[in-house]
């Protein structure tokens, strides 16, 4: 019998931007579920069936514009790359502020946030499963040729900006709740300080291009810059309640920082904006709204309160040292589907 060539699976070339719809994110993220159950049937006990079928895939942040292999695995890891980015973009689509019932404030509701907190730990639990489970299934050879989109560092930094992202909403929740107190709010600006400063060692080094990878470094810089802003205002808040002449000017020197912090980030985002592909400075929302309001008052107003007190000795040149907490928000834990029932009754009748 004559060999016949191995059959491709090819995705469309072109890169084209697309309005997304709620509703439509869903069904496709319902249908990749729906395919890796049969998918993972062509790697079914070390089965030669996975590197029978040629899988193409078009790249965003790698310097060539597809990627072709023979290997089931690339695959399952693409559609968990895939399905985490359709995650982010339901969780930031639930972020859009919507106009209220009166018709003239744009709010987010609360649900809204808590929800996206939801999807934003589905999404780095794809990732994580990524890393942990699928990666060291592909040959060393694979995962040193693999585009830039999938490599380990990637997806690490974009399964810690989804955790970053998910604090960043919980603090905006702590913000605006009534019983949330400083050191609440100082932890978990602290904990998203971690997670941006993990994002972007992660990024270190990799070769990301196209412009779209550039941006992607850009947007965890101003990120990490935003996160320390808010760490360095609440921790110093909480030292100038200290009694001490020394806990007053660490104070000072905590709330400067964030203040040139703030400034800084507002550099980070006009950079991120301005690489391309372009794209529009978004009003401020959520904690930064929020934040870019207090920092620079509350900074004023306790240099100018602390320098009358005090001679400058007593204010620290340098900021003190951030807190060190553990971090709470972990990755949802996410198993790889059961083999399609299919592949049995194809062995059963073979």
């Amino acid at each position: 019998m004559a060999a016949q060539e191995a059959p491709t699976i090819t995705r469309t070339r072109r890169r084209t931007a697309t309005q997304h719809g709620g509703s439509t994110l869903g069904d496709l993220l319902q249908a990749l579920e729906d395919y890796l159950p049969v998918l993972l049937g062509l790697v079914k006990d070390g089965s030669p069936l996975q590197h029978k079928v040629q899988f193409v895939w078009v790249n965003q942040e790698d310097e060539a514009e597809e990627t072709a292999t023979y290997s089931a695995w690339y695959e399952v890891l693409s559609i968990l790359h895939l399905m985490a980015m359709l995650s982010l973009s339901q969780a930031n689509l639930l972020l859009l502020p919507r106009t209220s019932a009166d018709g003239y404030q744009a709010k987010i509701s609360e649900e809204s946030r808590r929800s996206a907190i939801d999807i934003f730990l589905k999404a780095a639990g794809y990732l994580d499963c990524a890393v942990r489970r699928v990666l060291p299934q592909l040959p060393s050879e694979l995962r040193r040729n693999l585009p830039v989109d999938l490599a380990e560092g990637v997806l690490r930094a974009l399964c810690l900006q989804a955790l970053g992202q998910g604090v960043d909403i919980q603090l905006g929740l702590a913000i605006d709740s009534t019983k949330a107190t400083l050191a609440v709010k100082r932890r978990l600006a602290c904990e998203m300080v971690k997670y941006w400063q993990q994002a972007q060692d992660n990024l270190v080094n990799l070769p990301l291009a196209n412009g779209w990878g550039e941006k992607h470094r850009f947007f965890v810089k101003w990120k990490h810059i935003e996160a320390k802003a808010a760490a360095y205002y609440y921790h110093g808040l909480i030292l100038d309640e200290g009694n001490t002449e020394k806990s007053h000017g660490m104070a000072v020197a905590a709330l400067q920082a964030a203040d040139e912090y703030l400034k800084e980030s507002k550099k980070a985002c006009e950079a991120f904006n301005a690489s391309v592909p372009v794209s529009r400075n978004p009003p401020l929302w959520g904690t930064m709204k929020y934040l870019s309001e207090k920092i620079p008052k509350d900074t004023s107003s306790k240099v100018r309160i602390n320098r009358d007190l005090y001679s400058s000795e007593k204010i620290m040149e340098t900021a003190p040292t951030l807190p060190d907490f553990a971090l709470a928000l972990k990755p949802d834990e996410y198993q790889l589907a059961i083999v399609d029932a299919s592949w049995n009754e194809e062995t059963n009748t073979a």
